[in-house]
């Protein structure tokens, strides 16, 4: 069995994965260091709002803007997936075995 998986493009999922609601306890709230600059009061500075917006979504599924579809197709997407045998094996999940 291969561990590389090419998809066609019109296999390309259109919605990310959000892992944050299937955590088994909320991670905690960011934290600025004490005594230092608030880096988080830099974020909206950094990312654009629509990114920022999703990095803290609670929604599990999250669509994939058409244009963000579109530069994939223009960037050579899909790249191939690489079967993470580790992080299975780390989390107990290699049910392919």
């Amino acid at each position: 069995m291969s561990d590389v998986v090419y998809l066609a493009p019109e296999e390309i999922p259109k919605k990310w994965y959000n892992i944050l609601p299937d955590l088994p306890e909320p991670l905690p709230e960011p934290r600025d260091p004490e005594g230092e600059e608030s880096r988080i009061d830099l974020l909206p500075k950094i990312f654009l709002k629509t990114a920022l917006k999703q990095e803290f979504s609670k929604r599990r599924w999250i669509r994939i803007p058409d244009e963000v579809l579109e530069m994939y197709m223009h960037i050579y997407r899909p790249r191939p997936l690489v079967r993470a045998r580790r992080l299975e094996k780390f989390l107990k999940t290699d049910i392919l075995g």
